[in-house]
């Protein structure tokens, strides 16, 4: 596909866009409406491809969780195995989408590997995430940035005091997701792995507070997230973080998101969460 409608699609997703200024820049791309109504559904998520690891898997059980947030009850989805043991906890931290079945298929995912697996609701203070996916990114944008991370670090505190924790926790956000990992890698110096999924770097005064081991995962096509990362990755070998940077070739964008048809890329994203898994099993197992 065009890399003008991907950049377009991205545009619209991120500034983001009215849907109805992104249809019309999308059919004078495509050279009519009919042209773009056929490309828009290779475009758009399609959740039925959201279940990696079902939700009955033998080796998992799953749960709808409550923990106290900056004023609100926050809502999570949480998986972890079923065997009975102490485990590693992770926080799976979403898209601007808010959390939809793929990151509770991710969580699962975690589970499946290991560990627990947390996926908060950023937007637990308005009901939860709605269906429509640009009613959620508009509510997303309206979030107090401040006692938005103060939920997402109340999520690590809560997941580390589970029964089944061992006390390590680690983190994976993607996208917007992304951008709150490196956050939770700033300010909680008893993080022990924080992955980013194409995220937005942290502002550079900020990174010597890191005290947890940083994984950043980047597709080479994704030019507008990809700008910050000379001056982040200077930031962390000054300040003596351990860390690890992977650029995947021909990436876009949420290359790993497996329900986004035109941006998902199959080998990059296998071998990116086989890094995450191998990272979490170094750090918090």
């Amino acid at each position: 596909m065009d890399q003008k409608i991907i950049n377009l699609f991205d545009e619209y997703t991120h500034k983001p866009l009215k849907r109805n200024e992104f249809i019309s820049r999308l059919v004078k791309l495509t050279g009519s409406m009919a042209a773009a109504m056929a490309v828009l559904p290779l475009l758009e998520v399609n959740y039925a491809n959201a279940a990696v690891i079902d939700e009955q898997d033998d080796d998992i059980l799953i749960e709808d969780v409550t923990y106290a947030g900056d004023g609100i009850e926050m809502k999570g989805y949480l998986a972890r195995p079923k065997k009975d043991g102490k485990y590693g906890a992770v926080v799976v931290i979403h898209e601007n989408r808010g959390l939809n079945p793929h990151i509770k298929d991710v969580a699962r995912r975690v589970a499946k590997a290991g560990f627990i697996g947390l996926a908060p609701d950023a937007l637990s203070g308005t009901g939860g995430t709605p269906q429509n996916e640009d009613e959620a990114r508009d509510l997303i944008g309206k979030l107090d940035a401040a006692k938005n991370l103060d939920n997402f670090l109340k999520a690590l505190q809560y997941a580390r005091a589970r029964k089944e924790s061992n006390g390590k926790t680690g983190c994976v956000g993607f996208c917007w997701g992304g951008a709150m990992a490196n956050q939770l890698a700033v300010n909680d110096p008893s993080l022990n792995a924080a992955v980013a999924f194409y995220g937005k770097q942290p502002a550079v005064e900020d990174v010597r507070k890191i005290k947890a081991q940083v994984q950043l995962h980047y597709g080479s096509l994704d030019e507008r997230i990809n700008a910050g990362i000379p001056v982040y990755e200077q930031a962390l070998k000054d300040a003596g973080v351990k860390y690890e940077l992977f650029m995947y070739e021909g990436a876009q964008h949420a290359f790993h998101n497996d329900t986004a048809p035109t941006r998902y890329n199959e080998a990059a994203a296998k071998l990116a969460w086989q890094r995450t898994i191998d990272l979490f099993k170094k750090t918090i197992a």
